[in-house]
């Protein structure tokens, strides 16, 4: 066994700040890690822990549609000779312990909620050879029961974490590089259909934590001087544009993006509620390189929202939409347009609101099916009232309405590459406005390009107006009961249209994106 060893294996589309957090602690102890992404082929992870032979691997359980996936490579590891100590983190593994040891009885330990201080403290006395089991923060099983160790309590100064360990920096686009970090962690938020506050409320210590904003700057310097980074994309549930304290810690953010010569040169994206787009300090925000902004929308209704718990009314999110639309902000949201109440009138609702915000084609219309994740007010309510159905990472439910139920299908089998393949028409918009974004910002104004995003804006809007009254007439075809989902020439009729609109609306988007790539070049050209 390498006594300096430990082995991540984790889900890595983007880097995975919490693993990369813990990497970082571990290395400032003196550890060597490595992190593998878990979509790597099993064989080849069996060969590279056999070369390592670590003290501990560490299994990061985000998202629980992944739980079955970590089953099998895990299963894999084990029948291939791999002994070592594995343990699990993550939101699932701290909130749903017993469920976990239920699915995946070969783990040795999970380490519950927050992991840096927990899982140095393990490494340490595997290290050491010393009674593991005495770790405050663990779970485990003892002769067939469930022994979950006094909670630690959280870390009050984030900045005492070192930064998170780093991989080679991704192309955003247009050579620029990306990364994602934090500025702070927790939400003091509590909506029906997230359990991020009960993740952070379990353990002592405070539901929200925010950085100190000069060492968020510090950190982003670092990554821009040494890794070339020049898009940061913050992935805090709620950016801290409005803290519990009115600390003005936007403006000492600002001002130290200026005093490190970084306003200018970098441009970055946050999540954000509607009803916190402050004309002012946002306008502030997009003069030192804000450009992008994620909104948890949800529902376009204020009896949605209540229900919700958002907090928020439906003009709160239009007031913060049409701020940043005037400060040429680009703009993401969340949107559930299919909830456990939903009903046709509360839909058409939703579709006249989705019609006001993205009838100008400033983003394409998205939404989603509000599901029952663990540990959400909303999966307890589903599951008291009998709606509840599947397993762990598949929980579901039915509409009580048969034929909304039909519908709801219909809706997502016919619009699914549209809404959600990452090639479909919704995402490949939004890298569209992405790369105008990215140009404008770099370079001097040039009318090409601002007919590039008057081209952008009109086809846009012609696909969002298509979708939503296709969806409006889908929803009197069922609602009346005039279909027949398996031999419906109607229904077939609207499947082919949605297609030919998806690939001519798509096709036009790319188009876009290739001229924009054409400008970026012709420039770096004429200044060779």
């Amino acid at each position: 066994m390498n006594g300096n060893s430990v082995v991540f294996i984790a889900f890595e589309k983007h880097e995975n700040l919490g693993i990369r957090y813990m990497a970082a602690v571990l290395s400032e102890a003196g550890y060597e890690v490595e992190i593998i992404d878990f979509r790597k082929d099993k064989t080849d992870i069996v060969e590279e822990l056999i070369r390592q032979d670590p003290l501990l691997i560490g299994f990061s359980i985000i998202f629980e549609e992944y739980i079955y996936d970590f089953k099998d490579l895990i299963g894999y590891l084990r029948s291939n000779g791999i002994q070592t100590h594995i343990t699990a983190g993550g939101h699932f593994a701290s909130l749903r312990p017993a469920e976990l040891f239920d699915i995946i009885p070969s783990l040795d330990s999970i380490v519950r909620f927050e992991g840096e201080h927990t899982l140095l403290d393990l490494v340490n006395h595997l290290h050491r050879d010393a009674n593991w089991k005495e770790v405050p923060g663990l779970s485990f099983k003892n002769n067939g029961t469930l022994v979950n160790n006094e909670l630690r309590a959280l870390e009050l100064d984030l900045d005492n974490f070192p930064f998170p360990l780093r991989s080679e920096i991704k192309t955003y686009l247009l050579e620029k590089k990306y990364t994602t970090l934090l500025a702070g962690r927790g939400c003091i938020h509590n909506c029906i259909f997230c359990n991020i506050r009960e993740f952070y409320r379990q353990p002592p210590g405070p539901v929200k934590r925010i950085r100190n904003p000069e060492k968020v700057v510090e950190e982003m310097e670092y990554l821009h001087h040494e890794l070339d980074c020049s898009v940061f994309l913050f992935q805090d549930d709620d950016f801290p544009v409005i803290t519990h304290k009115n600390s003005g810690w936007i403006d000492e953010f600002c001002q130290a993006l200026v005093d490190k010569n970084l306003s200018g040169n970098i441009m970055w994206k946050i999540n954000s509620r509607p009803d916190e787009v402050d004309p002012e300090l946002f306008e502030m925000m997009r003069q030192h390189g804000l450009f992008r902004v994620f909104l948890g929308i949800e529902d376009g209704t204020d009896a949605g929202l209540l229900q919700m718990n958002k907090q928020l009314k439906a003009s709160d999110n239009i007031e913060g939409i049409n701020t940043l639309k005037n400060l040429s902000i680009a703009i993401d949201y969340g949107f559930m347009l299919f909830q456990p109440t939903t009903t046709y009138d509360s839909l058409n609702d939703n579709l006249k609101f989705l019609e006001l915000i993205c009838g100008d084609g400033y983003m394409p219309v998205t939404f989603l099916k509000m599901l029952p994740y663990f540990e959400t007010k909303i999966e307890k309510e589903l599951r008291e009232t009998g709606r509840l159905i599947g397993k762990p990472g598949f929980l579901d439910y039915d509409f009580e309405d048969k034929s909304f139920n039909e519908f709801h299908h219909f809706v997502f089998d016919s619009f699914d590459t549209w809404l959600n393949d990452p090639n479909g028409f919704s995402n490949i918009a939004k890298w569209a406005r992405n790369y105008l974004s990215v140009y404008s910002f770099y370079n001097e104004p040039l009318e090409g390009i601002e007919r590039l995003s008057d081209r952008l804006n009109a086809q846009v809007s012609d696909a969002n107006i298509f979708m939503l009254d296709t969806l409006k007439e889908l929803s009197v075809n069922f609602e009346s009961g005039h279909y027949n989902q398996n031999n419906d020439k109607k229904l077939n009729d609207y499947r082919c249209r949605i297609e030919e609109k998806h690939n001519a609306a798509l096709k036009s988007i790319t188009e876009i994106i290739g001229k924009v790539e054409l400008f970026s070049l012709t420039k770096v050209f004429f200044k060779l």
